[in-house]
């Protein structure tokens, strides 16, 4: 026997309790949302820049990590280095990427903008 068990769609997220389906439609929504997380100011972000090809075809993107905030705050900073870099990129999984290897223009800009990196 096999089960074909189908993907959640991103509007559902994990409960707390384990369970991974059912046939209600409100299923997923009786337990609270989490609450948004408050951007920290520019200074006390400890951002971590670094180049990755794992899982892209041997193709080069740059990755910035640790942003603490708001997922359209993080979507802005990414829009500001996808048009300074002139390059596409996106936002995933806690990551910024932009496609290409621009890691040390991303730096260059991001201490300009006040952001504290790490090694």
């Amino acid at each position: 026997m096999t089960f074909n068990f189908k993907k959640l769609s991103k509007q559902h997220t994990s409960r707390p309790d384990g369970l991974a389906y059912s046939t209600n439609k409100d299923f997923f929504n009786d337990f609270p949302a989490d609450e948004p997380v408050a951007t920290l100011p520019k200074e006390k972000q400890k951002l971590r820049v670094k180049l990755d090809t794992k899982q892209r075809a041997g193709k080069v993107v740059t990755l910035v990590d640790f942003f603490v905030g708001s997922l359209e705050d993080m979507e802005a900073l990414a829009k500001q280095l996808k048009t300074k870099c002139g390059a596409g990129g996106s936002v995933k999984d806690g990551y910024i990427i932009i496609q290409g290897d621009y890691k040390d223009k991303v730096i260059t800009w991001l201490k300009e903008w006040g952001y504290v990196l790490t090694k």
